[in-house]
């Protein structure tokens, strides 16, 4: 079983005409809920492990991991709002965030006693480890699930608007890389962040994979760097594509140590991946594909 663990969230996005007042459409949403629902839909054994508003903006949520096929056990309900995130869609596709996150239910996630037996890996990443008090909770779910034996994933995915202190955030993130099995950024958490994939590696992870949009992806081990191309689509927007590249890795592993895989290993996962993100991007708001739409990793 996969295990990820984080926010879930209702994206607002632009919809009809355009223009500053544009109709905002609510999709569902969330770095760790996208990945969850990508894993899904692609056919992993997989549970989402948050907490969720009882409103109908959560009620709504919980209904989309079911469909997925993604288990609900370890969620947490209570009744505080759903986080909201009003999305600026750019000329690229590319996308933009405000967020709506104060007393939200998401924020106070509490850390579970225990994760079912049988978990292989455990992923983390966006908001939820932004955000106190929840984010000292899953800080503390990463480091026991990495004593613990787990393949861990962060995404940090930057929303630099909700972080107060960047320096204080940057040496936080440098003590959960001694936890993480594997680092997966964007080029833009890179340069936010600062540093590099040399340093990162030296700090823990086994490998590092770095999204380009769309150039592609590459991987940087200690032994070796591999790149592949993306996969050219009209694209919708990019909502949910990291999150699908999340998914696609994960799976493709399949308990693989990252480690033990050569060049061409990481070149079939990569390609994978880049195919997943392809058909998110042709799709409006965060609607990672099905396994039928994908082929073999």
């Amino acid at each position: 079983m996969i295990v990820v663990a984080g926010e879930s969230l209702i994206d607002l996005v632009p919809g009809g005409a355009p223009g500053p007042l544009a109709p905002l459409l609510p999709r569902r949403g969330g770095g760790p809920y996208n990945t969850a629902v990508a894993l899904g839909r692609i056919g992993a054994d997989v549970s989402f492990c948050s907490r969720v508003s009882t409103d109908a903006f959560g009620e709504a949520l919980l209904a989309g991991l079911r469909a997925a096929g993604v288990g609900t056990g370890l969620v947490q309900r209570g009744p505080e709002p759903t986080t909201l995130a009003v999305a600026s869609v750019g000329p690229d596709g590319s996308a933009r965030y405000g967020f709506y996150v104060e007393g939200t239910a998401d924020r106070l996630f509490a850390v579970p006693e225990r994760l079912p037996e049988g978990v292989r890996a455990v992923a983390f990443g966006t908001c939820s480890l932004a955000l106190e008090p929840g984010a000292s909770a899953y800080e503390a779910l990463l480091r026991r699930s990495s004593r613990d034996g787990a393949f861990t994933l962060l995404d940090p995915n930057i929303r630099p608007g909700l972080i107060p202190d960047p320096v204080a955030y940057r040496e936080r993130f440098a003590g959960w890389l001694p936890y993480v099995s594997l680092l997966k950024l964007s080029e833009e958490d890179a340069a936010w962040l600062g540093g590099g994939p040399e340093e990162w590696l030296a700090a823990g992870p086994a490998a590092v994979v770095l999204t380009r949009g769309a150039e592609g992806l590459s991987v940087f081990t200690p032994g070796y760097e591999v790149t592949v191309p993306g996969v050219r689509v009209k694209v919708v927007d990019t909502i949910g594509a990291g999150d699908t590249v999340n998914a696609a890795l994960l799976h493709a592993l399949a308990g693989r140590a990252p480690a033990a895989l050569s060049r061409e290993d990481w070149r079939e996962l990569l390609s994978f991946a880049a195919r997943a993100a392809a058909v998110t991007c042709t799709r409006a708001g965060a609607e990672p594909p099905y396994g039928h739409e994908l082929g073999d990793a």
